[in-house]
């Protein structure tokens, strides 16, 4: 009869310093986007005035130590410079902050993903699947509320809007 093993699910911080010549910049509290930051050339067609590329995945490892399986991942939050681009006529504090906001939600829907998979009952036989089915759902949450964010804010010209979702937002990062 085989001994169930304890499950031990430890997400190390990704402490990356920031590289300047590096195409990806990782999500830093203390680091707010840059209109530098974005790098690309906004298309002909657009819909807006700004692009801002984000998203987050995770890398991780796993190591059993007698009766306990220890799942160490860590949670990367980035911007991709070359994917996001803004024209001049939103080149404003203003419109970084709304571009900022995305960066922003995908670190918020980050921060749930890692508190769910910490929360699973996870199993030492398919904890992998388990955790990437829960990745896929996460991922599909920051797509809705990227969509949602934009769509309720005319892409950040609905300036009343655009404050409700920072303090939502804000608020919802400090409660995590």
């Amino acid at each position: 009869m085989s001994v169930r093993p304890i499950i031990k699910v430890v997400f190390v911080p990704d402490k990356r310093p920031e590289d300047a010549q590096s195409d990806t910049l990782f999500y830093h509290a203390d680091r707010k986007l840059q209109w530098s930051d974005f790098k690309a050339t906004p298309p002909a067609r657009r819909t807006s005035g700004a692009v801002s590329y984000s998203s987050f995945a995770y890398e991780g490892s796993s190591i059993r130590k007698k009766d306990t399986l220890y799942i160490n991942l860590t949670l990367q939050v980035f911007h991709i410079k070359s994917a996001s681009w803004v024209t001049s006529s939103v080149q404003d504090d203003y419109g970084l902050a709304h571009e900022q906001l995305h960066f922003d939600i995908t670190w918020l829907v980050a921060l749930r993903f890692r508190k769910k998979v910490t929360e699973m009952a996870l199993t030492a036989d398919d904890y992998d699947s388990m955790i990437q089915y829960e990745y896929i759902e996460s991922f599909r949450e920051m797509n809705r509320l990227q969509q949602a964010y934009d769509k309720e804010t005319s892409h950040g010209i609905n300036h009343f809007v655009q404050y409700n979702w920072q303090q939502a937002i804000a608020d919802s990062l400090r409660a995590l």
